[in-house]
């Protein structure tokens, strides 16, 4: 009953919050940059959320999610590029490439545990900026990164960067995709494994559950929804380069799963539009940006250490409580 419960309140908050980024257009839709900001907020939830499957849910102390997102990114972005195919096939090929780079990497480092899975996920993330820039034999672009982009297409609509609107409800739909993605794994068996190896190994084992495919499993999805989310990331800026590693990116997405809760689905998506509006106030105190970012994740580490969506969770069970104290009476 309470796992019901549970499953309908996701839904719930899900259909609220995608209902308002639906309506946003209709007040901001000739507004570029406020359409950009959007647009961006759900890149960060879908990467964000991605990462927290692995993270919060499964367990598995990864730090290259960011790298798959750029793996992806790049595949799409040179074989549209170089070979003209249609940017749909390139954000499937993506989806596969970061998919296959997540299980050759899985392979060996989830033989390992804890912060040896971190340190070498961390490795591949550090390394890859320089295989980019020495990947000029398969048109990585070097240092420059790939210009001009293959833009989406659908039917004879060509998506540009004047109009943001049309790109702005393919990126929700993307969120609304990777989110019930998300969503039927976290709720369904799998999932159930994934929390019962993140909370005690030895107690998963005596379910009969096989850790290292589990861990092989959800390692090489989320890389593959991570490459996806990168090749769309690719199509709508039009360009991908290497600094897209850099440290404010691997940060900010952190930074979003602490503040909306680290597995408590679906705070990244609420985390994810906070901060991204928060971090473009604060474009003007640039030295300052991320010491206000540390600060803000630390307030809310004390004073909501499940985050705003524990915090949500804790109103919504208040006034329920309230509500049937009050028809008792």
């Amino acid at each position: 009953m309470v796992f019901r419960k549970k499953i309908n309140r996701q839904v719930s908050i899900l259909i609220v919050i995608f209902f308002i980024f639906a309506i946003l257009p209709v007040f901001f839709g000739n507004t570029p940059f406020i359409m950009h900001l959007l647009v961006f907020s759900l890149i960060w939830a879908c990467l964000g959320t991605i990462w927290d499957l692995v993270f919060g849910y499964a367990g598995i102390l990864t730090l290259g999610q960011l790298g798959f997102f750029t793996i992806g990114a790049y595949a799409s972005a040179m074989l549209t590029t170089n070979l003209m195919v249609s940017p749909w096939v390139g954000i499937i090929f993506a989806g596969v490439v970061a998919g296959i780079v997540g299980v050759l990497l899985g392979i060996p480092c989830l033989r390992l545990k804890g912060a040896y899975v971190a340190l070498i996920t961390f490795a591949f993330h550090l390394v890859l900026p320089t295989l980019i820039h020495r990947g000029d034999i398969i048109k990585t672009g070097g240092t420059k990164g790939i210009f001009e982009i293959v833009p989406l297409k659908i039917g004879g609509y060509v998506f540009n960067q004047l109009y943001k609107v049309p790109w702005f409800y393919v990126f929700l739909g993307l969120t609304i995709l990777v989110f019930f993605i998300i969503y039927k794994i976290i709720n369904s068996s799998f999932g159930s494994a994934f929390v019962a190896i993140r909370d005690s190994e030895d107690f998963a084992k005596s379910l009969g559950i096989n850790i290292y495919k589990t861990k092989l499993m959800v390692f090489g999805l989320t890389a593959a929804l991570a490459g996806v989310v990168g090749a769309f990331y690719a199509h709508y800026v039009g360009y991908i380069g290497s600094k897209i590693l850099n440290f404010d990116s691997f940060l900010f997405i952190w930074v979003i799963m602490a503040i909306g809760g680290v597995s408590r689905f679906p705070g990244v998506l609420i985390g994810s539009f906070i901060i991204t509006v928060i971090n473009e106030l604060l474009r003007g105190f640039e030295t300052y940006r991320l010491l206000i970012l540390g600060a803000l994740v630390i307030i809310s580490i004390i004073f909501m250490p499940n985050g705003v969506m524990g915090g949500l969770n804790a109103i919504i069970d208040r006034i329920a409580l309230l509500i049937k104290k009050g028809q008792k009476l």
